[in-house]
């Protein structure tokens, strides 16, 4: 629950900001952002790297009050993606789970006992959704699809052209504050799980994947940017031998996540699992036993050898074979 009282944000933007400029991708747009910083403003990530098109996307929603849905497989950022450009808007930022565990409570609010003049007293206490449509705030749903069905009605009515909320056990209508922004993340495109690469999402009928205004994919990152971005993180891999191990982790990692395209192995490698390696290398000084500590021992027993054969295509060794981190 929120205690609106405690709350102070910015009314509305008052920042011209150069896209090429903040960004890095080409275009001539500028788009309003806040000058003040807040604690609801996500944290700047200065090795991130913007796809264009998503950056776009994400930007016309926050400039244009576009409610836009970014999919695409786990691991490729697509939260990550709205949050960074949140941060350099310094635009309040919201993340919510839709797992099986948040319920139209969560969202809503629910009466609770609280004190007044030393008197137990029963209190409606706002969710955050209703918190969040009054405030110039971002409200980002990850895992969209897979959201219980009296999570996804409660949801489809700020989606409406007014964007209205009903509270009706406070007979109250909520009307949106103009900067309030919609986002949502998803795996699928509201098809459901044909694959059986997810399990829990549901298939969202059409009357409401109608009401997001723009729907933008997000794929993995390009080798070039992946290895700019994971010889940043960990800058102690600086040399020439270095940098062409990391392009073989990155190789590796690209080996997982067409498995799990295919439906070969069921789990993959994302950019944060590279950085992770990378990181565990420094600490272990052995690639192999970083890699197994890393990912290897996290996936299924029957599809190790998968894995291990992506290892021996990228390194040139037998996984398998005994080793010590301490000799090396």
């Amino acid at each position: 629950m929120i205690d609106s009282e405690k709350i102070n944000l910015p009314n509305k933007p008052d920042l011209k900001i150069n896209v090429q400029k903040t960004f890095g991708i080409e275009t001539k747009l500028n788009v309003l952002g806040f000058k003040e910083k807040t604690q609801w403003v996500p944290t700047i990530d200065s090795n991130y790297v913007f796809d264009k098109n998503t950056t776009l996307a994400i930007l016309a929603g926050f400039e244009h009050d576009r409610r836009v849905m970014i999919q695409g497989y786990h691991g490729t950022g697509k939260s990550t993606h709205i949050e960074q450009v949140a941060a350099r808007l310094n635009w309040p930022c919201v993340r919510i789970n839709l797992d099986s565990h948040i319920s139209r409570i969560d969202l809503l609010g629910k009466d609770a006992i609280v004190l007044k003049d030393e008197k137990q007293v029963t209190e409606f206490k706002e969710g955050i959704l209703p918190w969040s449509i009054q405030n110039p705030v971002a409200l980002v749903f990850d895992e969209y699809d897979a959201g219980r069905p009296d999570v996804m009605f409660v949801i489809q009515r700020i989606l409406e052209v007014d964007g209205k909320l009903t509270l009706l056990d406070q007979n109250r209508v909520i009307s949106p504050h103009p900067c309030f922004r919609l986002f949502a993340t998803t795996n699928t495109v509201g098809m459901g799980d044909v694959t059986g690469l997810y399990h829990g999402t549901q298939q969202i009928h059409q009357g409401q994947m109608d009401r997001w205004h723009i729907l933008s994919t997000l794929n993995y990152l390009k080798r070039d940017h992946e290895l700019s971005i994971v010889m940043g993180k960990v800058p102690e891999l600086k040399s020439i031998k270095d940098k062409t191990l990391v392009i073989n982790m990155i190789q590796l990692a690209d080996l997982t996540r067409q498995g799990f395209i295919n439906d070969d192995i069921s789990n993959l490698m994302s950019p944060r699992t590279v950085i992770t390696w990378a990181q565990n290398f420094i600490i272990f000084k052995d690639i192999k036993h970083s890699f197994q500590i890393t990912f290897l021992n996290k996936c299924d027993e029957s599809e190790r050898p998968i894995v291990a054969e992506y290892f021996q295509r990228c390194f040139g060794e037998d996984l398998t074979e005994s080793h010590n981190p301490e000799n090396n």
